[in-house]
């Protein structure tokens, strides 16, 4: 089955949305379709199509370190930052476990550092910490999430010459 990631379009986002959707059921991290397009206007918005369908996405944009979006309404515009936070990530549920989130991480990864980004940061939610740990980020307990990221979520960051020598 060939893979192919690449940026989002119009078209894309009521897979996305759906995907969002079924990631998230009964959790208050579900933003829906509009929110998902604004974040994406202000940052990057890759796809996985799998097969001819969208088998997953992430969403990242520019934002300080220590900040991150707020869930309860869109973003107005992108803030200037050296660093890209990754504001989310999903895998449609039958292709999970097949190594499909880290090519997408990694194909972020990549492109954050072309485009000059020093720093990748993110909040780890449901429990995803010790992924996200032995992927190279390293929580800061200082940064607390709102509650609406849910209990335990953790923010967490990388530097872009660290994910390098991880990825080796």
């Amino acid at each position: 089955m060939r893979d192919l990631i690449r940026e989002v379009t119009d078209a894309d986002w009521p897979q996305v949305a759906a995907l969002e959707a079924e990631a998230y059921t009964g959790t208050s991290l579900t933003e829906g379709e509009s929110a998902l397009r604004s974040r994406a206007a202000a940052g990057t918005c890759l796809v996985l199509e799998r097969g001819g369908r969208v088998a997953g996405y992430v969403l990242a944009l520019p934002y300080p370190r220590f900040r991150y979006p707020d869930l309860a309404r869109p973003e107005d515009t992108a803030p200037c930052s050296a660093n890209l936070h990754l504001h989310d990530i999903v895998i449609a549920t039958p292709q999970r476990r097949r190594g499909l989130g880290t090519r997408l991480v990694r194909h972020l990864t990549d492109l954050a550092r072309a485009r000059g980004f020093a720093t990748m940061s993110l909040i780890a939610v449901a429990g995803k910490e010790p992924f996200w740990r032995s992927n190279g980020y390293r929580p800061h307990p200082e940064a607390s999430p709102p509650a609406g990221y849910g209990s335990g979520a953790v923010y967490m960051s990388a530097q872009l010459t660290a994910l390098r020598e991880a990825s080796r």
